[in-house]
């Protein structure tokens, strides 16, 4: 066999008039590193009604709920297994005072929402309704601390009260606020977005900023804090060069955000009404994302050959115009089997690069850009979204498995080559392998066969998310026009797996 440590990507151009196929060779034995279940982590932003009237209703609403949380989205997540949630932001974060949103909720100050919208919150919301839900959902909390325009003091104290059971000033107050015992909060933000909304930084400046905000921020009666960096967007990889260098160790992660925004005619275009070339241009940009990482993890290799420092990509996913008639502030989009497309493919890449890949963050959960799920009122809407990351849940702690690939590729708009098809594969404890597949092609079947070298294939079963069309998606009057099914497209065959997918769709295999 090949050198197996790594992926092996090798894609071949076929005339237009080639027949479909596709081959995979998957090494069962190849894998050593494990899928971090983090990478399937999610955001909740003080944006829009991602957190009112998305996440909290509040005791007293009519809308069925649980302590104040919407009891339909608390089980929709608890279904997705969520291993983090990261808070209260995003650009949010940087103008955040955590003290205005603890205490008896009457006497509580509102503020304006000047980054999404001008919006008046009243800061019902807080640090203990946020840990709270996080321990409803058993998922860690990833707190995104005020750097922009908070102080060191400030953040100090902030982790202090959340995480010392000691006789401490802090932790006493939080006792007075209804909380005896402090909660574990493993990942801490060291600001946001530095480089714009959290401060319009040098990298050399916030660098220095870090290291003095990471030195106040303290491990309290066993919880150990892990402190990430607010690090690059996409192509700026000047930043990571200057945080690598000048902070290093000190960290022990290193954030990187990445959207699918802007159409190749300059305008971020519908959520739902769009052309085929709008799509595979939209898939190109989305698996940009692989050479993208590859240039940070190269640059963070150089410095920290022993991938001490994990990248976080905390932000990731797609960022259309907002839906007509909504506020423009409050980035509320549909979501459509596109999105579905650009999370399976962004998750395929993420399962390659897991090594130094610790942690990613789709924007975000609820009703803001590529969410899990809308709510209008008392109505919840599952998107497409969501059920790939219900489907993709198989990976989280699993091994990730080595492959080869060839399949077709397209050209699109942007100079960019497409495959049409992408897949990752892993093996979970009880030695089971799952594979994801997605047919790009929005006209043509796949005919794919997979080699497990020789591997002995008891069962096969699989579940498919497709629809009629790729602009289709899930409304508050049809909540289920795109949902998984059963997939029986997959035959054991002389020893191979021969897998017929189908076009425009994404199957998750499960391998016994």
């Amino acid at each position: 066999m090949k050198n197996v440590i790594g992926i092996f990507a090798l894609v071949f151009t076929f005339s237009a008039f080639a027949q479909k196929d596709a081959s995979i060779r998957i090494y069962p034995d190849g894998g050593k590193q494990i899928i971090s279940k983090h990478i399937y982590g999610q955001f909740a932003e003080h944006l829009g009604s991602c957190i009112y009237g998305g996440l909290w209703v509040g005791e007293d609403s009519d809308i069925p709920n649980t302590q104040g949380y919407r009891t339909d989205v608390l089980n929709a997540l608890k279904e997705l297994r969520i291993p983090n949630l990261r808070w209260p932001g995003g650009c949010f974060a940087d103008e955040y005072h955590w003290m205005d949103g603890i205490g008896p909720k009457q006497n509580r100050p509102k503020m304006v929402n000047n980054n999404w919208g001008g919006t008046i919150e009243d800061n019902s919301f807080g640090t203990h309704e946020f840990l709270n839900l996080c321990e409803l959902l058993g998922c860690e909390p990833y707190i995104s601390g005020n750097v922009g325009s908070g102080t060191v003091e400030e953040l100090a104290k902030w982790v202090e009260y959340m995480t010392s059971d000691g006789d401490s000033p802090m932790a006493n107050l939080r006792r007075k606020n209804g909380r005896d015992k402090a909660w574990k909060v493993k990942f801490l933000g060291v600001g946001n977005e530095s480089w714009g909304c959290g401060g319009s930084m040098r990298p050399e400046y916030y660098a220095d900023l870090y290291r003095r905000y990471a030195t106040y921020c303290r491990n309290y009666d066993g919880n150990q804090l892990f402190k990430i960096a607010s690090g690059a967007s996409d192509y700026d990889y000047n930043w990571t060069e200057t945080l690598m260098k000048n902070i290093g160790g000190r960290m022990n992660g290193l954030s990187l955000h990445y959207y699918t925004v802007t159409g190749w005619n300059g305008s971020k275009g519908s959520a739902t009404q769009f052309e085929p070339d709008d799509y595979y241009w939209t898939m190109g940009k989305c698996l940009e994302i692989e050479d993208v990482v590859r240039k940070h993890i190269a640059i963070m290799d150089k410095y920290d050959p022993r991938k001490n420092v994990g990248l976080m990509v905390d932000e990731w996913g797609t960022w259309w115009d907002t839906e007509p008639g909504t506020n423009p502030g409050h980035l509320f989009q549909q979501n459509t089997m596109r999105d579905a497309f650009v999370a399976a493919l962004t998750l395929n890449v993420f399962h390659k690069y897991t090594d130094r890949i610790k942690m990613a963050n789709i924007a975000q959960i609820v009703n803001v850009l590529q969410s899990m799920i809308l709510t209008k009122g008392p109505k919840m809407v599952l998107t497409p979204t969501y059920y790939v990351f219900d489907m993709y849940k198989v990976h989280q702690e699993a091994t990730y498995l080595p492959l080869d690939l060839i399949c077709e590729k397209r050209m699109v708009k942007g100079n960019r080559e497409v495959p049409m098809v992408s897949a990752s594969a892993s093996k979970d404890a009880n030695g089971i392998i799952h594979v994801s597949l997605a047919n790009v092609d929005l006209e043509n079947v796949q005919t794919l066969s997979i080699d497990l070298e020789g591997r002995k294939i008891n069962q096969v079963n699989g579940r498919i998310l497709s629809s009629a069309t790729i602009n289709d998606c899930n409304t508050f009057d049809h909540p289920d026009k795109v949902k998984p099914q059963g997939f029986d497209g997959a035959k054991v065959k002389k020893g191979m797996l021969e897998v017929t997918l189908p076009a425009q769709s994404i199957v998750v295999l499960e391998i016994r």
